[in-house]
């Protein structure tokens, strides 16, 4: 599985983007996916997570009512729809393929991230 990701860019704080993260390869559908995000100098920390079968899904607390995750599978896409955004949402968000959960090393394959950008 490869995975692109999309969608990142410079927001005002209080503002929305719309992450999207499409993949290929026949076996999408089986993976759970999750998107991970590394600010500068920090370690990559889990953001949200969903399930092979899109029935669960996972947040960060800090994300929690304000990020929804949610995929397509005819489209082998994931989104992360990311609302109220804040400075401290700043940091190259990753998607993954794997478990779908909010684990690292539960995930396979890694996409090569899209940067994030919110301005006070």
């Amino acid at each position: 599985v490869q995975l692109q990701a999309s969608g990142g860019g410079l927001v005002q704080a209080g503002g929305s983007l719309r992450l999207s993260c499409a993949a290929s390869g026949r076996t999408f559908s089986s993976y759970g996916m999750g998107w991970f995000r590394q600010a500068p100098g920090k370690e990559r920390e889990f953001v949200a997570a969903i399930r092979w079968s899109g029935g669960s899904t996972y947040y960060a607390d800090s994300v929690k009512g304000r990020f929804t995750i949610s995929r397509e599978t005819a489209k082998k896409s994931v989104y992360l729809q990311m609302n109220s955004l804040k400075p401290e949402d700043t940091a190259v968000y990753y998607c993954a393929a794997g478990l779908g959960s909010p684990i690292p090393y539960e995930y396979r394959y890694w996409g090569q991230g899209t940067l994030v950008t919110v301005s006070s």
